[in-house]
C-alpha cells in the first residue's frame, strides 16, 4: 500500500513518541568487544542500575564517552548547589554533575539571565547522574554530562532551602496543547533562550513547537541562532540545552548539525499538526517498548568509569 504523506507523518510521530521525550537520535556510540570484558556480576543487568548507584564522580580526567543517549563520563564536576545567580533544584536526584564545559556554560548563562527584568538567575534542573549512564528514571539522554534542564520558572529569590527545591514546581509555558505559547511567556524568556542559544558551546535547545514559533516572529535582528532551537515533545516547563562534544575528546559521539535554516517553517508543520493531527495509519507499525540499556550496550570505558576511584 502507498501510504499518504499524513500517514507517513504520523507513522514518525507515532515512532517518536514511544522515545523517551529528549531528541535522541546520536550516531552510534563504540561497544564493548565482548560479554567477557563485563565483570559477572554486571553482565545482562540494567545499566541504570549501577550508574544510578553512584554517588560521586570520579577523579580522572574529564571525559564524555559515546553518544548522549548511550554513554557515561569521567571526571564530571558537581554543581555548586547554589550561586550569586542560581540554585540547583531537586537535589534529592544527585543530577547536578556534568562535564566542565556545562558548568562553566551555566554558570555564564544564568549571569545573563540575571540582567533580565524579574529574574535573579536561573534555576537549573536535571544535569546528568556523577558517572553519567543511563538514568533510573526520566529521560534516555542526559549521560554523558553534556546535557541540562532549565526551567522556565523565573527565580524571584536564590535562598530556596532543600525542601522547597523539592517541593516547588515549574510553571508552563504552552497553550492548546504546545500550538502557542500562553499568558507567562514574556520577552524575557525570548531574551533567555536567544542568550542560550548564541552561544557558540550549544549544539542545540529543545522547546515546545509554539513557543520556537512565537520566537520566530518576534525575532528582529540576527535569527541565526534560530537554527539551534529545536521544536520537540514536552519541554513547556523547562527547555533543554545540549553542548556540542568538547574539543579533542574523541570518544564523544556528537549529533549530525541541525538542518541549515532558521528551522521556523519546521516548527509551524509542528504546529499545524497539533491542531490538526493527521488521520491515523493503519498499517503503522506498533511502537515497541523501549529496551534498557546494558553494560553492553555502552562504551567499553563504562566499565572502567564504574570502577574508578
Amino acid at each position: 500500500m502507498v501510504r499518504t504523506a499524513p500517514a507517513i507523518a504520523l507513522t514518525l510521530l507515532t515512532l517518536l513518541l514511544s522515545a523517551c521525550g529528549d531528541d535522541d537520535r546520536d550516531g552510534p556510540a563504540t561497544r564493548v568487544s565482548s560479554q567477557q570484558t563485563i565483570p559477572a556480576d554486571m553482565r545482562g543487568k540494567e545499566a541504570r542500575q549501577f550508574f544510578g548507584a553512584a554517588k560521586v564522580g570520579t577523579q580522572n580526567r574529564a571525559k564524555p564517552f559515546g553518544g548522549y543517549a548511550k554513554g557515561c563520563q569521567d571526571g564530571s564536576v558537581q554543581l555548586p548547589e547554589t550561586g550569586e545567580t542560581w540554585q540547583a533544584m531537586r537535589l534529592s536526584r544527585n543530577r547536578n554533575w556534568g562535564q566542565p564545559e556545562l558548568i562553566d556554560y551555566l554558570k555564564d548563562l544564568s549571569r545573563k539571565a540575571a540582567q533580565q527584568p524579574g529574574w535573579k538567575g536561573l534555576y537549573i534542573g536535571d544535569i546528568s547522574q556523577p558517572r553519567g549512564g543511563p538514568m533510573t528514571s526520566g529521560h534516555a539522554s542526559h549521560q554523558v554530562g553534556l546535557d541540562a534542564d532549565i526551567w522556565m520558572l523565573p527565580p524571584k529569590r536564590l535562598n530556596l532551602s532543600r525542601s522547597e527545591r523539592e517541593s516547588l514546581s515549574s510553571i508552563s509555558m504552552r497553550r492548546a496543547k504546545g500550538a502557542y505559547v500562553n499568558s507567562d511567556w514574556t520577552p524575557q524568556h525570548h531574551a533567555v533562550l536567544k542568550a542560550a542559544a548564541s552561544d557558540p558551546r550549544v549544539a542545540r535547545i529543545f522547546l515546545f513547537p509554539g513557543a520556537k514559533v512565537q520566537m520566530c516572529k518576534d525575532e528582529t535582528g540576527d535569527r541565526s541562532y534560530l537554527r539551534k532551537i529545536r521544536p520537540w515533545y514536552g519541554h513547556h516547563y523547562h527547555f533543554h540545552v545540549r553542548l556540542n562534544c568538547p574539543s579533542g575528546a574523541k570518544s564523544c559521539v556528537a549529533q549530525n548539525p541541525p538542518p541549515a535554516g532558521d528551522g521556523c517553517a519546521e516548527a509551524e508543520q509542528w504546529v499545524r499538526n497539533i491542531l490538526n493531527p493527521p488521520k491515523p495509519d493503519p498499517d503503522a507499525p506498533k511502537p515497541k517498548p523501549r529496551r534498557q540499556l546494558t553494560m553492553a550496550d555502552l562504551p567499553g570505558q563504562c566499565v572502567s568509569v564504574l570502577q574508578s576511584r
